[in-house]
């Protein structure tokens, strides 16, 4: 789903060919849900003002990714930029509030719950008697109707991406009124909070041709704040403008601009007024941070500054390598032109937070060593998970706290920290799992035979067979950022059509970041390493997969420091770099790695949308193995039933409280482990309010503007207040 707020959780159905060995769990207890919920660990970060200190009319322009391929979120190719046209000009019945929990949206709702049980469940939705769309018509039980109809999976002319809960529907009828509608289930749903958020016209849903293509570049009929104006993929450009028939409080903005910009560009847009607002990576977040301050200036002063010196500036300031060897002349121009930036980059901040998703490292259990429970045991309980979260977030000024649950993050109602389930780090009992697994310290090892490959390729080469120069050293630097990682749930863009509860899994910010990255101090020392593990005349050596683009820094420096770790107890790894392009469908999705790193996102809905990542993967009519989005092919019958109980109770604690049982046994499978939530940086113009780093909470579009002449915002942007200035 949309990390912005409650969407359509976008998905792509993945099978891949391998079989995965079975594995047994034992009963594992799990926190109970009268505990107290843990805090979101980072707040929003939007400097929120109230409306009246927001100044009337404007256009706000905002850097993204692309111009979405459509404008209907329940397609397979609906990305990020989808959600977020969809969250500005459609309505959703329930929303996210800052802790990641879905309530009433009252622009649309007046009220929404469960009212009979038995014999089927009847939700009883009462709707805002101003709320229509921008045709004039109102927004009634026939749209509900259309878009069960479109989703539920019962006609394939349908080009769906998925059918969760529309599939669990019996029918949608008017209530007392026409501003009632009842929805009644075949079978009890629990997140049914989940269900017509965005809702569509009728006229996008009433028929398959109308679905698959007519609201893929435009979307004629709308009912939010803002309405499409222009889809414009020659310019990059979407424009969203006010929408005369919102009944709403008025938008503050005359129009918002989605403009596809690249993430290496950003500054540079930032710094010329052709982006107000703008995602960018850790380097972007520091240059932003230096030009408040004010830079050193090389060319100042009386004579000719060597090219040494100029050279050297350039290199402490992240200059292109080319740049930096040019000559005096080409130097002095970049160096220029980069000051002058500077000077315009002071007029712009960044806002940060911690986005609704974690990066983890993913397992494959289907074939090799980890195969075995106890080899996956063994890695898991050989890494420093706080260590790896504070190599990313430490340098970035944000809560360095590992991820407890594959469930929830912090704040949202099912989170609780079970990794007790498998175990802290301990080395010791690594290398006794590891033993009675039958890998044993400095055991014969058998030559390939001619002709036969070896197990990876060697540490520092890419599957292009590109390999570090002699001299070089590997870095184990990181910009805290999002380089090279990818993300489930935004914008991977994919054919085919998935099945219900599914999520993408994309690409996000794959760019350079700032160096530098250190080992935050009281890090201990780096154990010494333990000899090598082999079986069987085999040596216990992992395939650690990753991106090769670019902004891979991250990525690189984490999976660094884990085969760090993972040496101390006598496990080898070869790191293998692949295209981006190629990463997920040729190595994640089909089960090529041992092992890998990517994000999920959170989700509102654990029940529904966490399911098919973690169901046990089973053989397809063809033969082959049906993973859903288990790409490590590690499941239990136990986590299965575990997901189906929740999505069918209709009592939320017993809802949480199964959420984290299942995911104590889905820590004891050892097929994933959470490392540490993604940061957020958002660039904003300084002047520009009630935007920039959401975290959790679905953006209030009507509320964003530029903050009035004279008004002032508070620092804090936990407490963030506005009063007129003198």
């Amino acid at each position: 789903m949309s990390h912005d707020g409650v969407g359509p959780r976008a998905v792509m159905r993945s099978v891949a060919f391998l079989a995965a060995g079975a594995l047994a769990v034992p009963f594992l207890a799990a926190c109970g849900s009268d505990e107290e919920v843990p805090k979101p660990l980072a707040a929003q970060d939007i400097a929120p003002v109230a409306r009246g200190l927001v100044a009337d009319g404007g256009t706000l322009k905002w850097a993204v990714d692309a111009v979405p391929a459509t404008l209907n979120a329940f397609q397979a190719d609906a990305d990020a930029g989808t959600s977020r046209v969809a969250q500005a000009v459609l309505p959703s019945m329930f929303r996210l509030d800052a802790t990641g929990r879905p309530v009433p949206n009252p622009a649309y709702l007046e009220s929404a719950k469960v009212i009979e049980t038995e014999p089927r469940q009847v939700v009883l939705y009462k709707l805002n008697q101003q709320a229509v769309w921008s045709d004039g018509r109102e927004i009634g039980a026939a749209d509900f109707a259309a878009q069960w109809r479109a989703l539920s999976g019962r006609n394939s002319a349908y080009w769906t991406a998925r059918n969760a809960g529309y599939d669990r529907i019996e029918k949608i009828e008017r209530g007392a009124n026409d501003l009632e509608v009842r929805v009644t289930f075949s079978r009890p749903y629990a997140d049914w909070k989940s269900l017509f958020s965005p809702l569509y016209p009728k006229d996008v849903m009433g028929t398959p041709d109308a679905f698959n293509d007519g609201a893929r570049r435009g979307l004629k009929v709308t009912a939010g704040p803002f309405t499409v104006a222009k889809v414009d993929t020659a310019q990059k450009d979407v424009v969203l403008t006010r929408n005369p028939r919102w009944w709403g409080k008025a938008a503050k903005l005359n129009e918002i601009v989605l403009h596809a910009v690249p993430r290496d560009k950003r500054a540079e847009a930032l710094a010329d007024g052709s982006a107000d607002l703008a995602d960018v990576d850790p380097a972007d977040a520091q240059r932003i941070g230096l030009a408040a301050h004010g830079a050193a200036n090389p060319l100042q002063g009386s004579g000719k500054t060597s090219v040494k010196k100029l050279r050297a500036w350039a290199r402490a300031h992240d200059f292109d390598p080319d740049d930096v060897k040019a000559g005096r002349t080409k130097l002095r121009k970049a160096i220029s032109e980069y000051l002058d930036e500077q000077q315009a980059l002071s007029g712009v901040e960044v806002r940060r937070s911690l986005e609704p998703a974690y990066t983890q490292l993913a397992l494959n259990g289907s074939r090799g060593p980890l195969a075995d429970e106890r080899v996956r045991r063994a890695v898991a309980r050989a890494l420093d998970r706080r260590e790896l979260a504070r190599l990313v977030l430490t340098p970035l000024g944000l809560p360095a706290v590992p991820v407890g649950s594959h469930l929830a993050l912090s704040g949202q109602a099912a989170y609780a920290d079970n990794s007790s389930a498998l175990g802290a780090q301990d080395p010791k009992e690594a290398q006794a799992l590891l033993a009675d697994a039958g890998w044993v310290p400095g055991g014969p090892v058998q030559e390939p035979k001619k002709g036969e490959k070896a197990a990876g390729p060697e540490r520092g080469k890419t599957d292009g067979g590109e390999k570090k120069g002699k001299g070089e050293k590997a870095e184990d630097k990181s910009d805290g950022g999002r380089d090279g990682e990818y993300i489930v749930g935004e914008d991977e863009k994919n054919g085919g059509r998935g099945d219900g509860g599914d999520r993408h899994l994309a690409q996000e910010g794959r760019h350079g970041g700032a160096q530098g990255a250190y080992a935050p101090q009281g890090t201990a020392a780096p154990a010494a390493a333990a000899k090598p593990l082999a079986k069987d005349g085999k040596p216990l050596l992992l395939r650690f997969v990753l991106p090769s683009g670019a902004g891979s820094q991250t990525l690189t420096s984490v999976a660094d420091r884990i085969s760090a770790m993972l040496e101390r107890v006598g496990i080898r790894t070869t790191i293998s770099k692949v295209s981006d392009a190629s990463y997920f469908k040729d190595h994640i999705a089909s089960g090529d790695y041992d092992l890998a790193l990517y994000s999920w996102p959170s989700s509102a809905f654990p029940a529904t949308d966490d399911r098919p990542v973690y169901a046990k993967p089973v053989p397809a009519a063809d033969g082959s193995l049906n993973v859903e989005q288990n790409y490590t092919r590690v499941g239990t019958d136990q986590v299965d039933q575990l997901f189906d109980e929740a999505a069918t109770t209709l009592d939320e604690d017993e809802e949480v409280s199964l959420i984290r049982k299942a995911d104590a046994r889905i820590w004891a499978a050892a097929g994933s482990i959470p490392l540490y939530q993604r940061p957020q940086l958002v660039a904003v113009r300084k002047n520009l309010v009630n935007a920039g780093a959401f975290g959790f909470q679905t953006p209030v579009y009507e509320d964003m503007g530029f903050l009035k002449k004279g008004a002032k915002v508070s620092a804090s942007p936990t407490t963030a207040s506005a009063s007129p200035g003198s």
